[in-house]
């Protein structure tokens, strides 16, 4: 017996011939592949979409609840003012940023927009005490929201947007007229 017949038989594929290589695709024609590829996901997930929330009951929009505002700022009045002078004057600073600006590292830049502490000094009018009382609760209120805060300008500064710096104002004239200031 050989000992080749020994063994188990190993199939051995036939030679083939290289396949032909792929042409290579254009940028053009690979853009446009998975643009397709991505549209037909995008319509599989719109259909899972709506079959997933077609049970959640929707409720119609009245035009009439939804709030709208001109499109060019308008100058408005005031609110009442809050009785106590601090409260009052904070206020009137926070009114003093909406309408005139808000700005950081001055007390007022070129424009005439002001930062915190440049509307509280605008509206105290001279009256240091004033302004050392409102810059005091301005600083407690900062502090209440974010924690040990070294200064009104420091805050200010902190800041790339009227935003927080006006709430803060605005929270720190309810303050005041919550402590009777």
């Amino acid at each position: 017996m050989s000992h080749a017949s020994l063994s188990p038989a190993i199939d051995h594929p036939a030679p083939t011939t290289p396949a032909a290589p792929l042409a290579e695709l254009t940028l053009e024609e690979r853009l446009t592949l998975v643009n397709a590829a991505m549209t037909a996901r995008l319509d599989e997930a719109a259909v899972a979409y709506e079959v997933n929330t077609a049970h959640i009951p929707t409720e119609a929009v009245d035009l009439g609840d939804v709030v709208t505002v001109p499109l060019t700022p308008t100058l408005q009045p005031p609110p009442e003012s809050y009785p106590t002078p601090v409260a009052a004057m904070l206020q009137r600073a926070h009114h003093r940023l909406l309408t005139g600006g808000w700005c950081s590292g001055a007390l007022v830049d070129e424009d005439g927009a002001r930062c915190m502490l440049g509307a509280i000094r605008a509206e105290a009018r001279g009256d240091r005490g004033l302004e050392a009382s409102a810059a005091s609760v301005l600083l407690d209120a900062i502090r209440r929201k974010f924690g040990e805060v070294e200064s009104v300008p420091s805050f200010n500064d902190a800041h790339g947007s009227a935003r927080v710096p006006l709430r803060m104002v605005e929270q720190a004239a309810s303050l005041a007229d919550a402590r009777g200031l």
